[in-house]
């Protein structure tokens, strides 16, 4: 076989540096792709794939290509990598004039979902997170880098589900894992949750030692004490790991990223994740964005920087009083002074988004543009630093102490850089005339020679007689005088023909020779220049990169506290009390959510009162589209919205620190996991019994509906009694409920209050009132509910006949109307399932293997949590003996029903 062409040798040799990313190797003005790269690319991108002799088989065998336009390779990449491919970058090193061999060409970049710079594959209001984590002993570290802003996190934890929880808060777009751990069972479990690239890192860097060389080399620091993560030793290996792979992809300077914080868990609220998705903090259950979610209601943002950091704050509440009222105080000094407000959000619309900038500063990619957005936005500063140190707040006082002036760098920019620069800095047009003076002597031999062109031209067409004469100019050949065929007969001998056309002929002469040199070095100077010029005022930003971060920073943050405010004015929202007992007590609360999509219509409030003694546990009854639901929701976000430090929508709210809220409310399940909506129901249920403490709040919706009645009525009762006298969990709970003979067995409770949602009868129909009365319902209206949701009349008519069985005693056996042609069931055995009961074990051996517990004692007047409940009275009969010796427990409800059917036949007497 005959050697391969040394083009070919070179991509395969530069392809072998990065197996598993697609190559784009420079070839002119062009990358090319080739062999499955191509076939790949082809299909990704719907563009051309051809074939290019590879130089095999006698020059015969060709080689799958396809190649996009070097200037345009940007929209192609960010594709790619949207699809979740990597793309290197393999760039020419070299002129082509320079080598005496192929040219030299290197990889200068390895771009990958979580590594995007480029503007146009980012979101302006969400971090782009590339994360990595390092597992021992089932400890986690995971660290966290949004390369486009600097932002580094790091933090541990003990468990597979926080590890879990911590990643579908950040949502990375990637995830690096230890060499050789790719299909470990955490990260098989990562990437299907998440639905994100999974990354092994490089050989070795995740051991501590190897980690800590990384981040010292870095950061150039002596000790890893200086990153106060001494004790956190896998933190450490996450962070060390995360680094070295963006120095072997990214291949350039990286200064711009922070050294890395530490997420301390007990300084916030934790919210797992079942929890931020049934509340719709960031985004909605139904279409999976941000329009309906709270973090939609409260982004009255000005900056991208600010929208990135309001959505921390929404997921991340703090649970610390002096900072939450710190943000309160701040919040209503920017709710009360109306100027204050409106002169810093008008300020803030001139900033840029400053932390993705210098971050492209740093990393070199910065454009003239860019200057002049960071110019722009520095200038701001004085003004907007000047207003805040004239406000009241401490914190509003210590923000507007952060923000530094920049006098020199914005002078610097404003001069260097001409008003309305183009998108390239190598091709010229980009520094301001008196900037240099070099550089004006060069624009001004430039100007001068194509302004001497300009008369040349007049001058030969009056010595020539050629009106159609012109003097002109392309790459390959320089100047030229341009004559038609029809003129050549008046061309003077002084011109020598430098080339010919169909139409003409085109010449030179030896004055234009010398003045084409003179202006093509002038012009190639000028270009050269302006780029070390340019290069010159970026390098000076650098060097004051870290201020203008932290100036960021606390721009920011103002923007999110003139957000919060501006949301609370218009919303009419009032300043919580943030106390440090367990109280809760809200007066005509409201959802805000809810309330803003309503659009005008009066929103329904209701009072709260919870706490961890006589008030613990409210059990909620009543029918389905009463307001449950939305009341429960509307408790657990006022408190979020509290902590976060907003206003929140009540008349009066005295909120005691909260560490967790929990919620399980509505139906779903995980078929690609396996697990049915009653599974999931368990699996949320357990993690919120294992984990709550007695200074979380829970949120409960219908627990037990997913099986059977007597299952479903047991798990509830059970779940209330040990919510109740657990002495581990005591946590304020909001308990809705369809099973209102609940309220029966609770009402000897304590912490047990009874409420029900207000409705109001109207013939068969039912109006909702949306208010919670403190009374137990002592009926659903099921069938009310079903006739508003559009049942057919026959089925209605046929439910409320064996309603109306049931309430008097009967069994539901009432037979159809006559003259209809179906008749009662016949007595074939209906088909047995396995006990409904034994999703309940299933469910715990999910979730830790730990069966929820109950307390051993009990008051006197409750029934043992194993007593079976009855739903309805019945009298003696020679059948109560047999029922009394069934194990209900092990009944499904399809062998129920046969029994039932059975116990019927023998009651009548046949």
């Amino acid at each position: 076989m005959a050697r391969l062409t040394p083009m070919m040798e070179q991509y395969l040799a530069t392809k072998a540096q990065v197996p598993d990313a697609l190559l784009f190797f420079r070839l002119g003005d062009f990358y090319e792709l080739f062999m499955e790269d191509a076939v790949t690319a082809a299909r990704e991108l719907e563009i051309t794939l051809t074939g290019r002799a590879n130089g095999a088989n006698g020059g015969d065998e060709r080689t799958p290509m396809c190649g996009v336009p070097h200037h345009s390779a940007e929209g192609y990449v960010l594709r790619l990598v949207e699809k979740g491919y990597k793309v290197a970058i393999c760039e020419q090193t070299e002129e082509a004039g320079a080598s005496k061999g192929i040219v030299r060409r290197e990889i200068v970049r390895v771009v990958t979902p979580g590594t995007v710079m480029e503007q146009k594959g980012l979101q302006a209001k969400a971090n782009n997170y590339l994360a990595a984590v390092v597992v021992r002993e089932g400890v986690y570290g995971l660290s966290f880098c949004d390369l486009s802003t600097g932002e580094m996190l790091v933090v541990e934890h003990d468990s597979e589900q926080k590890m879990l929880d911590e990643m579908l808060r950040h949502q990375p777009a990637e995830i690096i894992v230890p060499f050789g751990e790719k299909q470990a069972s955490y990260a098989v479990t990562l990437h299907d949750l998440l639905a994100c690239v999974l990354t092994e890192g490089l050989e070795k860097t995740h051991g501590l030692a190897r980690a800590s060389e990384v981040l010292l080399g870095h950061y150039g620091v002596m000790t890893v004490d200086s990153f106060g993560l001494a004790n956190r030793p896998l933190a450490l290996s996450a962070a060390g790991m995360l680094i070295a792979y963006l120095d072997v992809t990214q291949k350039r300077n990286l200064h711009h990223l922070k050294m890395p914080a530490y997420i301390t868990s007990d300084e916030y609220m934790t919210i797992d994740s079942f929890s931020r998705r049934n509340l719709e903090l960031v985004e909605t259950l139904r279409d999976k964005g941000k329009h309906g979610s709270l973090l939609g209601l409260l982004d009255e943002t000005v900056t991208a920087m600010g929208g990135r950091l309001l959505r921390r704050y929404v997921e991340r509440p703090l649970a610390n009083k002096i900072r939450i009222e710190q943000r309160l105080d701040a919040v209503e000094e920017l709710y009360k002074n109306l100027l204050l407000r409106d002169d810093i959000r008008q300020l803030l619309d001139a900033v840029y988004d400053l932390e993705r900038l210098v971050a492209r500063v740093s990393y070199g990619s910065a454009n003239a543009r860019d200057l002049l957005a960071i110019g722009s936005s520095l200038a701001v500063l004085p003004s907007l630093k000047g207003r805040l140190e004239s406000a009241g707040a401490p914190l509003l006082l210590d923000l507007g102490q952060r923000i530094d002036h920049f006098d020199e760098i914005v002078e610097l920019i404003e001069r260097a850089i001409v008003e309305e620069p183009p998108t390239s800095v190598r091709d010229g047009g980009v520094i301001r005339d008196g900037f240099d003076d070099y550089l004006d002597t060069l624009k001004t031999a430039s100007r001068d020679g194509k302004r001497w062109l300009a008369e040349l031209e007049q001058q030969e067409r009056e010595a020539t007689g050629i009106k159609s004469l012109k003097v002109g100019f392309n790459k390959v050949f320089g100047y030229y005088i341009e004559v038609s065929k029809a003129n050549i007969g008046n061309v003077p001998d002084t011109y020598e023909r430098k080339q010919t056309l169909t139409n003409g002929e085109r010449y030179v002469t030896p004055g234009l020779k010398e003045k084409e040199a003179l202006i093509l070095e002038a012009e190639e100077k000028m270009v050269d220049l302006e780029y070390q010029l340019f290069c010159q005022v970026r390098d000076a930003v650098s060097v004051i990169l870290g201020k203008i971060q932290e100036a960021a920073e606390a721009i920011a943050t103002i923007d999110v506290l003139q957000s919060l405010a501006t949301v609370s004015i218009r919303r009419r929202y009032k300043r919580p009390v943030i106390n440090t007992d367990d109280r809760l007590h809200l007066v005509e609360g409201r959802h805000p959510v809810v309330e803003a999509m309503l659009k005008g219509e009066p929103f329904v409030a209701n009072d709260t009162l919870l706490n961890t003694s006589e008030h613990q546990i409210a059990l909620i009854t009543g029918p389905n589209m009463a307001g449950k639901s939305t009341y429960m929701r509307q408790v657990a976000l006022i408190v979020i919205l509290a902590q976060m430090g907003c206003f929140v929508p009540a008349d009066h709210a005295e909120i005691g620190i909260v560490d967790r809220v929990f919620t399980r409310i509505g139906a779903s399940d995980d078929l690609a996991g396996g697990q049915s909506t009653f599974m999931v129901e368990m699996v949320e249920l357990a993690n919120i019994l294992h984990h709550a403490t007695p200074r979380s709040l829970i949120i409960l919706d219908e627990i037990g509906r997913g099986t059977s009645t007597f299952d479903g009525i047991s798990i509830a009762q059970a779940v209330v009694e040990f919510l109740h006298q657990s002495p581990k969990v005591g946590a304020k709970t909001l308990f809705a409920t369809h099973y209102h003979e609940l309220t029966t067995f609770t009402e000897s409770f304590a912490g047990v209050k009874h409420y029900s949602t207000h409705v109001q009868e109207q013939g068969d129909s039912i109006v909702f009132l949306r208010k919670i009365l403190p009374q137990a319902a002592d009926r659903s209206y099921g069938i009310q509910v079903a006739k508003l949701a559009g049942l057919p009349q026959e089925v209605l008519a046929r439910a409320r006949e064996i309603l109306v069985d049931l309430e008097q005693g009967g069994h539901g056996t009432t037979t159809l109307s006559a003259g209809s042609e179906k008749s009662a069931p016949s007595s074939a055995p209906l088909t047995s399932t396995a006990p409904a009961t034994d999703l309940v074990r299933e469910a715990a051996v999910a979730y830790e293997a730990a069966p929820v517990a109950i307390a051993e004692k009990t008051p006197a007047t409750v029934p043992a949590p194993s007593a079976q409940l009855s739903l309805f009275d019945v009298s003696e009969h020679p059948v109560v003996d047999e029922l009394r010796k069934l194990d209900v427990m092990r009944l499904t409800p399809l062998d129920a029903m046969n029994l039932l059917y059975q116990l019927h036949q023998k009651a009548r007497g046949e």
